[in-house]
């Protein structure tokens, strides 16, 4: 076997680099890496127009809210108070227990449901009546879970029955089905 003769060296003069061949080199490569990190992706999962998620408006205060409730002059108390989105429209409701504050006795309590106010600052509004207080019962336990309120109320079977002391206990729940309120419940009729 013949090996080729080996080449001249003046006929691979082209082949050897010199500073210019360097520079041009360094230039295109530059070049490359500069639009290389133009065409990149971004994060996985982000854009570039993504905007954090609003937060929901907290759940209306119940202090400041007016009840439809007569005290003869005396003031309210709200007794108890829960918030969630009862009606599926990503803002919280609040459901306020309140009673008229009587010297003694168990006063009736009205159960609410308030939303935000209109405008700015606004108080909340009552928007719905779960209980109102001339059915004479009063409220143990106030929960929202899954868009549904829950509660216990304490009644009387007669009016015979002493106002401090009720005999009748039964656990409801409201759910909001085309456009209203609907209440559910176990009567718990039973004497204490």
């Amino acid at each position: 076997m013949q090996l080729p003769a080996a080449p001249d060296l003046a006929d691979l003069a082209h082949t050897h680099a010199g500073p210019m061949h360097w520079l041009a080199t360094a230039t295109a490569t530059a070049a490359v890496v500069a639009l290389a990190g133009l065409f990149q992706p971004g994060p996985a999962g982000a854009t570039a127009t993504a905007a954090p998620a609003p937060r929901p408006a907290p759940a209306p205060e119940a202090a400041a809210a007016s009840y439809p409730l007569e005290c003869a002059g005396a003031p309210h108390a709200v007794a108890k108070r829960a918030s969630g989105d009862l009606d599926g429209d990503g803002t919280p409701e609040t459901v306020a227990v309140v009673h008229c504050e009587a010297g003694s006795g168990t006063p009736p309590s009205g159960v609410y449901v308030l939303t935000r106010g209109r405008g700015t600052n606004a108080p909340a509004r009552v928007v719905a009546t779960l209980v109102a207080p001339d059915q004479h019962r009063s409220v143990t336990e106030l929960a929202v879970r899954d868009g549904a309120v829950f509660a216990t109320l304490l009644g009387y079977s007669s009016l015979d029955v002493p106002r401090c002391c009720p005999d009748e206990k039964e656990q409801v729940s409201w759910r909001w089905r085309s456009g209203a309120f609907v209440r559910a419940g176990r009567d718990g009729a039973r004497s204490a």
